[in-house]
Formats: structure tokens, sequence, C-alpha cells
């Protein structure tokens, strides 16, 4: 099938503008390749402290260069519901690998927060700067040189970005990223948001909310919702990182472990000492990067990629800019409705057909690249499957059924949700943003209101519950950039802007700070850069200017004669309360050479 002709124009000139970059890259994993194994090069003294710790066949094993050594990185913790299911993969890991003669060690373990536990807190300010803490924590776990293939064990939000930066830096190595499953389906989605509606309007207690919270995550394995989460899963199995049907199997079943074994045994088959040797910068090129993109769109995926996909691209000397993501958009549809783009969570998806149903209906129609190179060794198309377990216990997998189980949540292509993905780029005098409009409803695509102006998202709470807001409303919440504060989340703005709307009123939120993945409903202009921190005119707003967010034709302005805007000084503002506190003062660094939102908000080479 041929690709289709605006997909084509944008991964080509994708190709155009990465040539030097791509070139560079390319070259420098070719030459650590071409070393060989590392441990080869290592002293005795460095051998020994590497495997000392190891059992005799171990040592021995690892003595030579003949039996291919696999690095575990892995994210393990207690306070991720995604990732508690960890904690006994090591050694299932390393037990897999003996039984095909192989050692596995873990290489390195990874900070992972949970954007759940920090949304609204002070937290929250670490958590986009986490990512790439994570993506130096692996790189100095793989500086050993003691490996020959690495599997990733990450989910969440920034997790999965930070490790695949990681991978890509070490580009030369096999590697492939091994899910936990999401936890099994609790209460529905919407029963959740509205009693956090009816809570932030005092119509029900704090007993009540932490009981309705409990039901909805209530067990291990990733939230159910389509947020970043499982928007990385996604990416994941699309962009070819994944074991075909790996994505949305529950943790602590038959399944689960056999994916987890074949996984391993999968990534040392792929080493440089086999026959399949296929390094993960030669598997992440343009094609799997716009593949990425275009699963994104699709399925209604987290504006948190808007940024995370861009920093993984650049790793691999791969320019991606928010022009290729908005013009892909406007030529993906929407197959899939998944909360916040709908009513069903991603087991319901997984029911309905999952990834490899919708792989298939896109690479049927023209929509993504087939010809790319995966872990599993086959192109794309070896991804339009279900993965199921033989009567040995062993992974099959088996052609997807050609109709949708539930076409209210997988849609065939040819009864798409909406023509378009939903992911736009707004451009204007106020500068550069990101808007999401899957879950937005249509007669909210244009919000036309007079802006409300406050520096942070405790300011708009605290006016929220004055009850200051009485008509329609651009709430502006400024200095809230990576430079400003680390760029938090404001979902916690969430449940009042939906209640302000819900009372009929155009309400809008423009901001340089970022949204949840699980956001939707409410036209929320994010990610604005400049920042203001930065010298964003977004600091030049005044309460009461009329702001215009227009989804339809790209446009996010304020409509105020520009003389006279631009001759407006641009608002200051005391951000020492977030520069300590938290672990806040270790970070300024950080905050000092970050990078803007477009180009990824990364530290890396800006």
């Amino acid at each position: 099938m041929t690709i289709q002709a605006r997909i084509g124009e944008v991964t080509e000139r994708i190709a155009r503008r990465s040539h030097d970059s791509r070139s560079a890259y390319l070259e420098r994993i070719q030459r650590a390749a071409d070393q060989g194994p590392q441990r080869s090069r290592l002293s005795c003294g460095n051998l020994a402290h590497g495997f000392a710790a190891c059992g005799l066949s171990d040592k021995a094993a690892l003595s030579g260069d003949v039996v291919p050594n696999l690095g575990i990185i892995t994210a393990y913790n207690d306070m991720l519901s995604a990732h508690q299911p960890y904690e006994n993969f090591p050694s299932l890991i390393r037990e897999a690998a003996n039984e095909v003669g192989a050692v596995a060690q873990v290489a390195g373990g990874v900070p992972a927060m949970c954007d759940g536990v920090t949304q609204g807190q002070d937290g929250m300010e670490l958590s986009l700067f986490s990512r790439d803490v994570i993506a130096m924590g692996a790189a100095v776990g793989l500086s050993h040189q003691m490996f020959d293939a690495a599997v990733f064990l990450g989910i969440c939000d920034k997790i999965v970005p930070g490790l695949v930066i990681s991978a890509l830096s070490f580009g030369h190595l096999p590697a492939i990223f091994i899910p936990a499953g999401p936890m099994t389906t609790g209460i529905s989605n919407d029963e959740k948001a509205k009693v956090r509606q009816l809570y932030a309007e005092g119509k029900v207690g704090r007993d009540a909310l932490l009981e309705s919270e409990s039901k909805a995550y209530h067990s291990p394995g990733t939230c159910t919702f389509y947020g970043t989460a499982n928007s990385n899963q996604m990416l994941m199995e699309i962009m070819g990182l994944h074991m075909p049907g790996a994505s949305f199997v529950n943790p602590g079943t038959p399944l689960r472990e056999a994916l987890t074994r074949e996984a391993v045994k999968r990534a040392l088959a792929i080493t440089a000492l086999g026959n399949e040797f296929t390094p993960a910068g030669e598997v992440i090129n343009e094609k799997a990067i716009v593949n990425g993109v275009i699963g994104l769109h699709a399925t209604g995926g987290s504006t948190n990629h808007t940024m995370h996909l861009v920093a993984m691209a650049n790793t691999a000397g791969i320019k991606l800019t928010w022009d290729d993501i908005s013009d892909l958009s406007d030529v993906v549809p929407l197959l899939a409705r998944v909360y916040p783009n709908g009513k069903a969570d991603v087991n319901h998806f997984q029911a309905a057909g999952g990834l490899g149903f919708l792989i298939r209906e896109l690479l049927a129609e023209g929509y993504l690249h087939q010809d790319v190179k995966t872990v599993f060794g086959t192109d794309l198309s070896g991804y339009t499957v279900e993965a199921k377990l033989d009567d040995d216990g062993n992974v099959v997998r088996e052609p997807v059924p050609g109709t949708s189980g539930d076409e209210t949540v997988l849609a065939p292509f040819a009864k798409a949700f909406q023509p378009t993905g939903g992911l736009k780029m707004l451009t204007g005098n106020i500068g550069k943003a990101v808007i999401k409009i899957s879950a937005v409803a249509p007669e909210r695509h244009v919000i036309e209101a007079p802006a409300r102006v406050f520096h942070s998202q405790e300011d708009f709470l605290k006016a929220f519950s004055n009850k200051e807001f009485t008509g329609d409303m651009a709430a502006v919440v400024r200095f809230q950039g990576p430079k400003a504060c680390g760029m938090p989340e404001l979902h916690k703005l969430t449940p009042s802007l939906g209640i302000l709307q819900d009372r009929g009123h155009k309400v809008a939120l423009i901001t340089d700070g970022r949204m949840s993945g699980a956001s939707g409903k409410v036209p929320a202009a994010i990610h604005v850069t400049p920042e203001a921190a930065d010298g964003g005119d977004i600091a030049k707003i005044q309460d009461g200017d009329m702001i215009r967010v227009d989804a339809v034709t790209g446009k996010l302005e304020v409509l105020v004669d520009a003389e006279e805007f631009g001759a407006r000084p641009a608002a200051v503002q005391d951000l020492s309360d977030h520069q300590t506190g938290v672990g806040r003062d270790l970070f300024a660094a950080f905050r000092h050479v970050v990078g803007s939102a477009d180009t990824g908000a990364h530290v890396f080479g800006n």
C-alpha cells in the first residue's frame, strides 16, 4: 500500500531537515557497534568487579565474549501502581536468560515519580525534569559496558521517554521495552469525574472523594485511562520497541509472564553476537517517529508527547517539530474513544481489538510506514496480531479479527470518529501553543472571552472558591513553564474549569504549563512558548483583554492593538518560592539550561 501523500511529504521533510544530524548519529553508533562486545576491552580488574556478585556459572560465561549479557534498567518502586509489578521481574528475566545460556544483570535503577500523587503539589515541579534525570540514570547503568543488549522496565509519564532517550544514546545496543500491563477496570471514568466535580463544588466531602478515587485506582497496574502512561505503551508498540500485543495485558497473568520471558529471549537473540543484530538506533528512524505521531493522533493520545516525542527523536538525530505533528493531525483520523476521549478504558480498548486492530486498519489505508525495523524481526505488519497462550504456555500470535469488538471504542478506518487526530498547533501574538480537541465538543473549538490572569493554579482555585467567575473567561495561568518552575501539570484546574463550562460559560485555558494527559473537555492552549519567564508575550496579557483561541484556523491571539500590546511592559514574578523545598533547589541548573517546550523542554544540548 502506498503511503498517504501528506504522511509521505511530512516524513520526507523530516528526513531532509535531519540529514546531517541523523547521519552523524548513525556514524557514531556504527563506530560503537564495530568495536564489538565491550567486555573484551575491560581490564581483568574491571571485569572482576563487573561479575563479582554473580554465581559461578555466570562468572564463567562472562569471562569471554561468546555468551550475551543482558542489562536490565528498572524503574521499579512501590509508589507507582504501574511499576509495583516489576518487583520480581529481574529474577524472572535472569531465569529466562539462563534458559538460553545467557546472563542478565540489573544494570541500574532509575527514579520514577507518580504524577497522580504529586498533582497540584510542590513535587509536581520536579516531574518533567525527572525525564532527563531518568535518561542520565539509565546511561550511568549502561556505562559499565558489560552488556550486549538491554531491556527497560518502565511505563509511566516521564519514565518511558527518559528510558527511550537513554536507549537511543546507547543506540548501538538492542533494546526492548517490557511493560507490566494495566490494572483491571475499576469504577467508570464518568463516575470518577462526576465525584471530582461534586467535591469541587462542595457538594460531597473528602471521604466520598477518597472512596471514589480508591475504587478507580485500586490495584497493581497502570491507571486505566488513556493518559501519558498508556500513550507511552502505544508508542513503544507502534514504533517497534515492544513485542507485538504486549502493551495492554494485565499484570499477574500467565500471558503477562510469558510475554516477559519471550521479550528477554528475543533481546538476547538480536545482539551483535548473533545473526539478527537489531540496534535500537536503527529501529527508531524517521519513519518510526512518524508512525508514533500517527498512533498518537489515531488514539487521541497525550499532549505531553508534543514534547516527549520531540526530545526522543532529537536523541536519534531526528528533528521533529510541532508543525510536523500538527500537519499529520490534519489527515489522521481518530479511531479510538478511550477516556478522556470517551467512556471506555484501556481494558475495553484491548478487548475491542487493541493495537493490533488499530495498526492493521492504518496500514491497510497507507497511514503507517510498514517498511520499518522492529525488535520482533518483522516489519510493522507483524504487529497486526493479538498475543495468546498455546496449550504449553507459550506465546502464539493470531491475526486480529476482521471487525472491531466494540465500534464505540475502536472504530474501523471507514467509520472513524472524526477525520482528524485532534492535536493542533496554535500560533499568534501570544506565541506558539498546543491544543487537544479530540475530547472537546465542536462548538467549543473556537472561544473568544475576556482574560483573567493568574500566576499560579492556587490563585485560580482561590478565585473559584470565592465565586469570582460569573461569565465567559479565558483563564491565563502563566509563569508555569520549564524555566519558571519546571512546567508542572495543572490537572488540579480541570474540575473547576469543567464546572464553569457546564454552567454554560465559554471557558478556555491559556498556559505555559502542561495539562495532564487525562485532561480534555475544556479547550486548553498549553505549552505556550516562549514562556513568561523567558520573555514570552503571555507575560503582557492583562485582565479584561479579549483572547481568541481558534482550533479551527490554528490561532491564539490577544485582541489588542498591535502597537499597544508591543509597548506593554511584561509582568514579572518572584519565583523564589518555587526554587527550594521537596528537592527543587537541586534542579537550579536544569531550570537555567532547559530548552523551550517546542524543542522538547530537555536539558541536553540546548
